[in-house]
Order: structure tokens, then sequence, then C-alpha cells
């Protein structure tokens, strides 16, 4: 089953980055989801400042502003989506990644299948 990391970091660092761990820290995790075949994609989000929402009201008219909406300092960082057998090995893998460190956390999200 395939289930999607978000990750989501608390404190961030003078060059964007999750402050809790080190760059070192990234690539032997992504080592690590890849050497044991349960990778399928993922990506780290470019800074924040570079973000835009749209919203689009009852009548159709959107609305487009800089930056995300939010009232929390917490940033989506990027993720991961990995195919395991189930939520506990998806727990296992969240609990070892680098941005669940500190004041990081990782939700986990089972990938929908509409096809089955």
């Amino acid at each position: 089953m395939k289930y999607m990391l978000l990750i989501h970091s608390g404190t961030i660092d003078a060059d964007g980055g999750a402050a809790e761990c080190t760059v070192e820290d990234w690539v032997a995790y992504d080592k690590q989801v890849k050497d044991a075949g349960i990778f399928v994609s993922g990506e780290s989000l470019a800074d924040l400042v570079t973000a835009t929402t749209v919203r689009v009201d009852p009548t159709g008219d959107r609305t487009v502003t800089d930056g995300p909406f939010a009232e929390t300092r917490e940033v989506l960082g990027g993720f991961y989506v990995i195919d395991v057998p189930d939520l506990d090995v998806a727990l296992d893998w969240a609990a070892r990644c680098p941005g669940a460190r500190g004041s990081g956390a990782i939700v986990v999200r089972p990938i929908a299948d509409f096809a089955g």
C-alpha cells in the first residue's frame, strides 16, 4: 500500500532547512528508503517565500495571494511516497525520518486507490 509522508518542520535554519537535522541526515535517509525498495517518489519543496495560494469563492472568482495561508510556524518542507505492506511499517519509516526530530513532525496519509 502506498503512503505519503508529509514532512513538517517546526524550526527553520537561516537557509530555510530543518534546523534539527543535517543534509547528511537527509542523504542517509533517502538512501535507506531507496535501498529498502519502498521509494515511489519524493521531493523537497522550495523556500516558503516562493509559495502562492489560490482560493475560489462560491461565485467562481479567484483570489491569488503570495505565500501560504497558515496560522502556524510549522511549514511543509517536502514529502516521500513509499510503498509498504501496512500502516505500521509506514509509521516505522516515518519515525526514522530526520524531519520527525525535535519540533518536526511527519504526517502519514494513505494514498487513495480508486482503481481497485
